[in-house]
């Protein structure tokens, strides 16, 4: 299978803490971790939007990170940036997610249906809790963004 299911993720930035969130129970992949908000690319998110040029819609992932951002947890975010890209395989689909990170611009915390706990940590109090694997090595990416060292690739 050669097409994937693309998504978005964003770690959203506060007063130099971090956004993250703890998955339902009941969902399909990762069920009660520790991650940060983001969801999936649809068609509507841009399909019945008036075109950017005559072919091209353009911050079509900006567009769904500030979507998932609002449905999620209620905020409003700004200044969006690329972190890094993943795949992984869910069942048989493969899912492509890009890594972004944003700078929070309103609003109160308020949880839908996807998750049942937040906390505003430093990627060192993030550590302490039980995050999708490599969500800490992307907010130390992150760190060192932010402090304007050289971005770096991934690593453990």
């Amino acid at each position: 299978m050669d097409k994937h299911i693309v998504a978005v993720t964003g770690i959203v930035v506060k007063n130099g803490k971090y956004l993250i969130t703890k998955r339902n129970l009941n969902k399909k992949a990762f069920p009660g971790k520790w991650t940060v908000p983001g969801g999936k690319l649809e068609m509507a998110d841009y399909i019945h939007e008036k075109k950017d040029t005559t072919e091209h819609w353009y911050n079509v992932l900006e567009n769904v990170l500030k979507r998932e951002i609002k449905e999620e947890v209620g905020l409003e975010i700004e200044n969006i940036s690329y972190l890094v890209s993943m795949t992984f395989l869910r069942g048989e689909e493969p899912c492509l997610i890009i890594s972004l990170h944003a700078d929070y611009k309103s609003g109160e915390v308020v949880l839908n249906e996807e998750s049942i706990d937040y906390q505003w940590v430093s990627s060192e109090e993030a550590r302490e809790y039980d995050l999708i694997e490599g969500i800490y090595e992307e907010m130390v990416m992150l760190d060192k963004k932010l402090k304007g060292e050289k971005e770096s690739e991934w690593k453990k």
